[in-house]
């Protein structure tokens, strides 16, 4: 199977030399968790055209410092494709920025959330299980976070797999079976969350803010498990198309 990844965000410029991009960081993920998968990327920022969805075998789409509302040459495009990719059955997955376009795309609430944002290491209660979540899912699942939009309302035909008090529609799964997606990032690094933070120290966040955020991520992830649930998500969804 090879995965299409919409790269729609890129690490922040100051630190970009230091890291990985972020369809670099999914690719590593996801090779972990299944070394079947293969990988290709589609520039969006660069100026890349959106493919054809129904020549794709499956797509993950980015997190992005753009917000869904915004105005961008793509946005609109973004929001076709995913539709599109809905209504062929292609299998798609959608991380923070991507968790929110599906959402959005597919008749959801979206906006900035009068929580504020949300950084550091965040833990989201298994509200839901699935055939892909393995036979005994865990209770809880963390991940390092990063955004101040969120999904206000779900579509009507998604199921809410993942919730928090500070977010309460973190993990969605689709009727169909055709996406999934997630507020978290499990692409990120503890490395690279704390960078990220500091990066943002002074606009947006304050040094306390960033302070604790950076010591939240002292608290155990479960980035590979979450990888884990996406490449058997891939692979159900795929054979049941």
């Amino acid at each position: 199977m090879i995965v299409t990844i919409l790269e729609v965000g890129k690490v922040p410029e100051r630190i970009r030399d230091d890291f990985a991009s972020y369809p670099v960081m999914f690719t590593e993920l996801l090779k972990a968790a299944d070394p079947t998968l293969g990988f290709e990327t589609i520039a969006i920022l660069d100026g890349a055209d959106f493919p054809d969805p129904k020549t794709l075998e499956a797509v993950l789409i980015t997190g992005s410092p753009f917000g869904v509302y915004d105005d961008t040459p793509w946005m609109l495009s973004l929001m076709s494709f995913i539709r599109q990719a809905d209504a062929a059955g292609v299998p798609q997955v959608g991380i923070c920025f991507g968790h929110q376009a599906i959402a959005k795309a597919l008749g959801g609430d979206v906006d900035k959330s009068d929580k504020g944002w949300g950084i550091g290491r965040h833990a989201y209660r298994v509200v839901t299980t699935a055939e892909w979540m393995g036979e005994t899912p865990p209770t809880t699942a963390a991940m390092a976070v990063s955004h101040q939009d969120q999904v206000l309302q779900p579509p009507p035909d998604a199921q809410v797999i993942l919730a928090s008090d500070f977010t309460p529609y973190a993990g969605l799964a689709y009727e169909g079976g055709h996406a999934i997606s997630f507020q978290g990032h499990p692409e990120f690094s503890d490395a690279y969350s704390a960078a990220l933070y500091q990066n943002r120290q002074g606009n947006p966040l304050t040094s306390d803010e960033v302070r604790a955020a950076k010591e939240s991520l002292a608290a155990p992830e479960d980035n590979a498990l979450v990888a884990l649930w996406m490449a058997h998500f891939l692979r159900h969804a795929k054979k049941h198309a």
